[in-house]
């Protein structure tokens, strides 16, 4: 059975991690590479245009498998080099996927995100929670650090001192401090998550693909770029925009009071 069940509806891809006697621990190569067949066809397929992840079960992931810690098994077994290279092969192949996708990615977090957890909810780039979802940056309680590329994805969610103090302490942090730190945008009640973050990537879908990949690229770009390499890769992407048939739908659905209708529909 596939760890990653997929359910499409119109443009918008919903994607539930369905392990949830495992509370959707992260643990083998098949997941890792589940998670890199997934991103690569999303991007092939262009009617795909936002994608929804979430957790089957109570949780949305609890990260990596503590048990395979106690016992120096799988990703944790072998002498340091050994476990260095099984990270590089292993769960890092997650995060580069993850950041690879071309489409708005929206994670509606469900339950508890718990180290890796945590870190797969910031890799999306917008974060629903449920009432009942808590997040926690909490390796440094088993002795490890952010093996998964979390110190990286992290500060750019909640800001340098907030991910340090997740970080440092690897306490839980409940739904509502999520909001109040920028953590997510929004706290549902659990039965609203999945209809509220799949109306969110329909109102995304609704508009013109081209743009909103080129979007994504820039708002992705701005993380490394200067000003001035930003503004010129603007302004190429603007010229793109403005000689693609969807600018000009977009145009006439706005003074006709309509929804566009665009080319890949």
């Amino acid at each position: 059975m596939s760890f990653l069940v997929r359910e499409k509806q119109g443009h918008v891809l919903q994607v539930t991690m369905s392990s949830p006697d495992t509370r959707n621990a992260l643990t083998d190569d098949s997941q890792f590479e589940e998670f890199e067949v997934l991103c690569r066809e999303i991007n092939d397929d262009k009617s795909v245009r936002a994608v929804v992840l979430t957790g089957a079960g109570s949780a949305f992931c609890a990260g990596g498998n503590v048990k395979d810690m106690r016992d120096r098994t799988g990703l944790f077994s072998g002498d340091p080099f050994d476990q260095a290279d099984a990270y590089r092969r292993g769960i890092q192949r997650i995060p580069r996927a993850v950041y690879s996708l071309n489409v708005p990615a929206i994670a509606a977090v469900n339950g508890p995100a718990v180290g890796a957890g945590c870190d797969l909810a910031t890799m999306c780039d917008i974060r629903i929670a449920s009432e009942k979802a808590m997040f926690a940056e909490s390796f440094v309680k088993l002795g490890i650090i952010p093996g998964d590329g979390g110190a990286w994805f992290l500060p750019r969610a909640v800001g340098y001192s907030n991910a340090c103090k997740m970080a440092f302490t690897g306490n839980p942090v409940r739904a509502q401090e999520a909001l109040s730190m920028g953590l997510v945008s929004e706290v549902v009640a659990p039965d609203e998550l999945i209809p509220t973050a799949l109306t969110l990537a329909q109102s995304i879908a609704e508009n013109p693909p081209h743009a909103v990949r080129l979007t994504k690229q820039l708002m992705r770009g701005s993380e490394q770029s200067s000003l001035d390499e930003l503004l010129d890769k603007s302004a190429a992407f603007q010229a793109v925009c403005h000689a693609e048939p969807d600018h000009a739908e977009a145009v006439a659905a706005f003074f006709e009071k309509r929804l566009g209708q665009y080319r890949s529909q």
